[in-house]
């Protein structure tokens, strides 16, 4: 992530928070708020003191979002993005985390697919009285 201080070789962060809220969906107080939740670094700014947003952070952010999509808890982001922020000592911790939100993950997959076919049985159920006209049923 950025720091806010120039890159080397004098390179400055080129997306504005407008054109990270279209690439991302992500909203403008979301942005905000991951950064004053320490979710992603102080990001680079302007004279002007607008944030300029590097390649680099828009990765990392893609890589949030997806942690957040596949249901991991803010905290626990919070957790990964303080490990991260330590460097390479805390790449064992980080791949745990990752495996046992993996795992995690795998569980729920498993349980939406038993529950959607559950769902799709009694579909087909009732698409057959449909077909059956005069048949009653309270299920």
């Amino acid at each position: 992530m950025t720091s806010g201080q120039p890159r080397p070789g004098g390179q400055e962060p080129t997306l504005t928070i407008s054109e990270v809220v279209e690439r991302t969906g992500l909203s403008h107080d979301t942005l905000r708020y991951y950064e004053k939740a320490g979710l992603i670094e102080r990001v680079g700014r302007t004279t002007g003191n607008q944030r300029r947003y590097a390649a680099a952070d828009l990765a990392w952010l893609e890589f949030l979002i997806r942690l957040r999509g596949t249901g991991m808890s803010i905290a626990d982001m919070q957790r990964f993005a303080e490990l991260r922020s330590r460097g390479g000592a805390t790449v064992p911790e980080r791949l745990a985390m990752l495996r046992a939100h993996r795992a995690d993950l795998a569980d729920r997959m498993s349980a939406l697919h038993r529950n959607a076919a559950a769902l799709d049985d009694k579909i087909d159920h009732y698409e057959r009285l449909l077909d059956q006209p005069g048949t009653d049923d309270e299920t």
